[in-house]
């Protein structure tokens, strides 16, 4: 019997190391790093909404429904960690002697709970009475502190998200972006949507990946979504290095890098299959048809093109190539609405496994 409680008590133990482990890699730990726990909850949390919109409902429907996702996500993960820390120390009251699982259920609410409505009988009990008490309020406070910057995160990145809606439409569009500046005479206005998205880019990367629960917060309007306008502002950048007549703007190709290299890493941390060294020739998800309406919707526009349409292309898709496996991925894992070249793909739909390696995005 001494040997069961033994052994009882271990287990206990390690489910409590290990639920503290994932909450402090989930909020304290400043980097990208997977929490399985936190991964179960959501990707189980993932499918039971996805029947809840049905299969074939509308987007407004799928987009109600999602919006609710990643809030109920985190109170889920909450939960999930204060029943694991119960139940931990359940099988420790138990293991040092108490003689019901019930007596042991009871004085472990009551600790967690810091309700105080059952005293610890001995001295073991008692120190493991102040350790779940103290346990139980850091996982609260690391859940209040923990709200504020994922809500600072995604407020944010909103900013940007909206305030492109002015330069390249609804559904964003790398396209409108350039026909609206040239038509206004302020081509060369463009280095600053470039730099301030680069800029986006870099501050993405660092918080979608410290903080992944703000990558399935949906954006305030439902025709708007992060990965729609990362991919219009990317596509806008290939075009007027590939094939816009302009001199060689230096601070877009900063800015696609910067995007691409956010993009991956996302994309890795959630597990999302890519190949991390595409070469300039690779096949991408738009066909030359729709690169040559375009390049005819803005030479209608007026605006001037590179004369060697075979070359723009290639120097296009070689841009393009970087950045087009994760994007079309990313709008899948989000659920993102309708946009030209990024959510509209056909690309078979990937969904996120329980358990999967990461993909290192390479520079």
């Amino acid at each position: 019997m001494i040997a069961a409680r033994i052994v009882v008590f271990a287990a206990g133990a390690f489910v409590v190391y290990a639920t503290v482990g994932s909450a402090v890699r989930t909020v304290i730990l400043p980097r990208g790093v997977p929490a399985k726990l936190g991964r179960f909850v959501f990707v189980t949390l993932r499918s039971v909404f996805r029947l809840w919109a049905g299969p074939s409902a509308t987007y407004e429907r799928r987009d109600r429904v999602m919006a609710l996702y990643a809030p109920v996500g985190l109170l889920a993960l909450l939960a999930t960690w204060v029943t694991l820390v119960m139940v931990g120390y359940i099988a420790m009251f138990w293991g040092v002697g108490h003689r019901s699982l019930r007596t042991s259920f009871y004085l472990s609410g009551s600790s967690l709970l810091t309700l105080g409505f059952e005293r610890p009988p001995d001295i073991p009990s008692a120190a493991l009475t102040f350790t779940e008490a103290g346990l139980g309020l850091v996982l609260l406070a690391l859940l209040i502190t923990y709200l504020p910057s994922i809500y600072g995160a995604f407020s944010r990145r909103e900013l940007a998200v909206t305030d492109l809606e002015v330069r390249a439409g609804s559904p964003p569009s790398g396209v409108e972006m350039i026909e609206r500046y040239w038509i206004l005479g302020r081509v060369d206005r463009l280095d600053e949507v470039w730099r301030r998205w680069e800029e986006w880019f870099e501050e993405v990367e660092e918080s979608h990946t410290s903080f992944p629960a703000v990558v399935f917060f949906r954006s305030p309007q439902p025709d708007h979504s992060w990965v729609t306008a990362a991919g219009a502002v990317l596509d806008g950048a290939s075009l007027v290095t590939s094939t816009v007549d302009v001199p060689r703007n230096v601070q877009a190709e900063f800015c696609i890098r910067a995007g691409y290299l956010a993009l991956r890493r996302i994309a890795g941390f959630f597990g999302v299959p890519y190949d991390a060294s595409p070469k300039r020739g690779d096949p991408v998800t738009i066909g030359r048809d729709e690169f040559d309406a375009v390049c005819e919707r803005l030479a209608t526009a007026g605006v001037p093109l590179k004369l060697d349409r075979d070359e723009a292309w290639l120097d296009f898709i070689g841009w393009r190539v970087n950045y087009d496996q994760v994007i079309v991925a990313l709008a899948g894992l989000t659920m993102a609405p309708y946009a030209p070249w990024s959510s509209d793909r056909s690309l078979r739909t990937w969904r996120p496994r329980l358990f999967q390696r990461r993909t290192p995005a390479r520079r």
